[in-house]
């Protein structure tokens, strides 16, 4: 058996089919195919399932590629001693972030961060938690923006920092009267959502215990994909959403005279830096850590007066 061997069954595994983990790999399918064959042979069992469309793999062939995926990023370690060694900072990092963060975050590190590492590409897509928890573990991410925890045993978080969740409200709604809010002021028949798949949707249903309150729901179920359309929903037809801290910072002056702010412990959301555990590229990654940090507020990366609300509803 060899390193080869192992990259192409984690190849098979992350695209669930050998032509496209042929590609990936730059080599012919059957050259990948008689590799793996080679490699069953030599273990005596069947990784892949090869009956079933999209390919799976076996229960061993499980375990195997589990291995396969910790002796590979251990060999790279090597590679990355000898970066340590000469302290520099090159290479490729793929980070997944979710939409709800993007916007805010993305334009206040990414041009200082890529004029101080010259010799670091970065390869940025924006995604949802689940996608990106499916894409660190396949190994098609490096990293992740998100909110966090993720109780996920084979993922590493690291914090950024907390970002407090703020109400966006018409005019017309009777909390506006009110200097600080608390979750039970806001009435759900007036609340406009983030649609499924969005961890901010989640965590404004725990923060509002919507599903306790769900026979309260209004009759028009109107749901975005975008906090842009939230807030002219809330401009043109009245009510309220919430918003995270730093979209803030996009306001006008006027729209911001439609902000109210939570009573403390104010309610936040983490947000980390998630990786696999096994990553390699560890001084890249605080790299990119360090200078987030540099354009985050002190307050905000601490959890001093806060109360982080879960991500799983």
């Amino acid at each position: 058996m060899n390193l080869q061997q192992f990259e192409y069954i984690i190849a098979v595994d992350t695209y669930r089919h050998f032509v496209t983990a042929a590609e990936k790999s730059f080599v012919t399918q059957a050259t990948l195919s008689m590799m793996i064959k080679k490699l069953e042979d030599e273990l005596e069992v069947k990784i892949f399932d090869r009956s079933k469309q999209p390919v799976v793999p076996t229960e061993i062939g499980m375990k195997l590629i589990k291995q396969a995926k910790i002796i590979i990023s251990e060999t790279k370690k090597l590679k990355e001693i000898i970066k340590e060694e000469t302290k520099e900072i090159s290479g490729e990092l793929r980070i997944g972030i979710i939409p709800t963060v993007a916007p805010q975050l993305l334009p206040l590190f990414l041009s200082s961060f890529l004029k101080k590492y010259s010799k670091v590409k970065l390869k940025i897509s924006e995604v949802t938690t689940e996608q990106i928890v499916q894409q660190l573990q396949q190994g098609i991410l490096d990293a992740g923006i998100l909110a966090t925890p993720l109780h996920k045993a084979d993922l590493l978080e690291e914090p950024l920092f907390y970002e407090q969740f703020v109400v966006y409200s018409s005019k017309e709604e009777k909390l506006m009267k009110k200097k600080y809010l608390l979750a039970e002021d806001i009435d759900i028949n007036r609340l406009w959502l983030l649609e499924e798949g969005h961890c901010l949707r989640a965590q404004v249903v725990n923060l509002c215990e919507l599903k306790k309150r769900e026979k309260e729901i209004h009759q028009l179920d109107f749901e975005s994909g975008s906090i842009e359309t939230l807030k002219r929903m809330v401009d043109i037809n009245g009510g309220i959403t919430i918003l995270p801290e730093l979209a803030v910072a996009d306001l006008s002056p006027k729209e911001k005279k439609n902000i109210r702010y939570f009573k403390s412990p104010a309610p936040v959301r983490e947000i980390s830096i998630v990786s696999y555990r096994y990553f390699v590229k560890r001084k890249l990654l605080e790299a990119l850590q360090a200078e987030i940090l540099k354009f985050i507020p002190e307050e905000m990366q601490s959890t001093k007066k806060k109360n982080i609300v879960e991500v799983e509803s």
